[in-house]
């Protein structure tokens, strides 16, 4: 158990470091589509540039750490195998789930915009960019709580993160409708 402490580093470092994609890679998905509604030739250097970090971003950081995230938490598991008893632990590993079927889905919006197939809006990209959020804010509190019953509390706060969050996003969006250069 003298390495359990390393183990828990490594999960947290690459923790940190699939969110950090998960955070940028729809950014640069608004990027990609408003690109490709601009004209020639704006339209063909963009995209070319945004692809290429795209897939930079997600072949490079972000895969990786979310495979070796997920390799170290499996590992952390295994040595401590009566966290698998315990009810925050459930509802975390719900929330791990839901974070693979939101970097899975991300990853068929990634592919499309590969292949200069746009099918979603920009300001659809914007309000998917937040889901990484929800999902943060969610296992941070249930981690940092180690209590299934607090987690209540954390997800009102996420509600209410939410729809902070809405309301940030249509003033932004009336902001940018006025004032196109922002």
């Amino acid at each position: 158990m003298d390495y359990y402490n390393y183990i828990k580093a490594l999960h947290l470092i690459f923790v940190i470091t699939w969110f950090a994609g998960l955070f940028y890679i729809p950014r640069l998905f608004v990027y990609q589509i408003e690109a490709f509604h601009k004209p020639s030739p704006e339209k063909e250097i963009l995209g070319k540039q945004l692809k290429l970090m795209a897939k930079r971003l997600w072949n490079i950081i972000t895969w990786p750490s979310a495979i070796l995230a997920t390799v170290f938490a499996i590992w952390l598991l295994i040595l401590i195998p009566s966290w698998l008893h315990q009810g925050w632990m459930h509802v975390k590993l719900a929330f791990v789930v839901l974070l693979i079927i939101y970097h899975l889905k991300t990853h068929h919006y990634y592919k499309q915009l590969q292949r200069d197939e746009v099918k979603k809006t920009s300001n659809f990209m914007r309000l998917w960019n937040e889901g990484a959020t929800f999902i943060l804010f969610s296992v941070v509190f249930l981690v940092i709580l180690k209590n299934s019953i607090n987690w209540i509390f954390g997800v009102v706060g996420i509600v209410v993160l939410g729809i902070l969050l809405m309301l940030g996003f249509k003033l932004y969006k009336n902001i940018r409708n006025r004032n196109p250069d922002v």
